[in-house]
């Protein structure tokens, strides 16, 4: 099982990204909460996929993140403080790990079941890759621990409901709903300001041979929103999918959109793909790949950098208001959902973990998802 486990990893990676990207804390965390604000409520119980239950009895007070994308959801909240375990790697070095313990094999990626149950944590938070280490997930419920399995995010509503939901497990309900309305505040400073303006058609090169993204993914609600027309979706691609060269060569894109993978100074994609009007006139973007790949709040920054290449004059026009949304939801406030997080830290990361929405859906991962027989 760890044998395929690691291959599955390996494949996983070579169409997903995992890296750092910054971005301040405040600005994740939202402003002080008001009386009105979101509050957490226990026993909280939380159905999965099968229908089957689990119930956390009170708020828990030591979470281990299993992924690096768990890791920044519980940050972007403000819920650090309570982070027991988590990945300790170059995917969450801008986190600020401390004296976390590192859950994870050499490749920083890959949980190890026994440094887990070593933590005894109250629970875990993982994303819906865990789906395909039942031997873990099995290890974990033995040992009497709660599991939480998020949901792949197939687009910025799900981003916002897994916010939403860390919000709920960890106990930090309020930093949660601070951090979608910080999210919701930018995407509409974004999509006020391009509404009349013309949406170019761009072709998304997430890695060789064509891979890249359609309709019903959160990479596309990335383009969308970044005054772009989605390629893939154009030619009725809804998920990850690998598109035929001489489709995209005919479609022939203005703009190419790539993750700026180190290994990456240029598009990956197909040769003839020069012929494209994005080449020829030198119309590529290359964005952050924690930001474009990963479905945490960081998305918005990815937006900002497609924005500030392909419209710069609207981006102009709105960066004052951008940074202002930024100020109004400095690090002074979460103060209700924060009172054990870690406050030594006025950067963080949101490095993250996510899953091409094919290969969830082939391997049937979907719903939130809580293991406890």
């Amino acid at each position: 099982m760890r044998t395929q486990l690691t291959v599955l990893l390996a494949v996983l990676l070579a169409v997903s990204a995992i890296g750092p990207a910054a971005v301040t804390a405040g600005a994740a965390t939202g402003t002080t909460v008001q009386e009105s604000a979101a509050q957490c409520e226990y026993p909280l119980t939380i159905s999965d996929a099968t229908g089957e239950n689990v119930t956390i009895e009170s708020e828990p007070q030591s979470v281990v993140t299993l992924y690096p994308g768990d890791a920044q959801l519980a940050y972007s909240i403000g819920a650090e403080g309570k982070v027991v375990g988590m990945p300790v790697s170059k995917y969450t070095e801008s986190l600020e790990a401390g004296d976390r313990t590192d859950i994870t094999t050499d490749d920083g990626v890959t949980p190890v079941a026994e440094k887990i149950v070593s933590l005894n944590p109250d629970v875990v938070l993982a994303a819906n890759i865990a789906m395909y280490n039942q031997d873990l997930l099995d290890t974990l419920e033995n040992a009497g621990i709660t599991v939480v399995v998020l949901d792949t995010a197939n687009s910025f509503d799900d981003v916002r409901e897994n916010v939403r939901v860390t919000g709920e497990v960890m106990g930090h309900c309020a930093g949660a709903e601070e951090t979608i309305q910080w999210m919701n505040e930018r995407l509409e400073v974004f999509e006020n300001a391009l509404e009349n303006e013309s949406k170019p058609l761009a072709y998304y090169a997430s890695g060789p041979g064509g891979s890249t993204f359609g309709s019903k993914t959160f990479q596309h609600d990335v383009l969308t929103t970044a005054g772009l027309t989605n390629l893939a979706a154009s030619t009725g691609q809804t998920s990850w999918v690998q598109m035929n060269t001489e489709v995209i060569v005919n479609e022939d894109p203005k703009w190419i959109i790539y993750p700026d993978k180190e290994q990456w100074t240029s598009p990956p994609m197909a040769d003839s793909l020069q012929a494209t009007t994005a080449m020829q006139e030198g119309n590529t973007v290359a964005v952050n790949d924690n930001a474009m790949s990963q479905p945490g709040p960081n998305v918005v920054y990815a937006i900002e950098e497609i924005v500030k290449q392909v419209h710069p004059e609207v981006y102009a026009e709105i960066e004052a208001d951008l940074e202002a949304v930024d100020e109004t939801y400095s690090d002074e406030g979460n103060s209700t959902s924060n009172e054990s997080a870690d406050d030594s830290s006025t950067e963080n990361a949101i490095p993250g973990f996510s899953v091409p929405a094919a290969t969830v859906a082939l391997l049937a991962a979907t719903g939130f998802v809580a293991r406890r027989r």
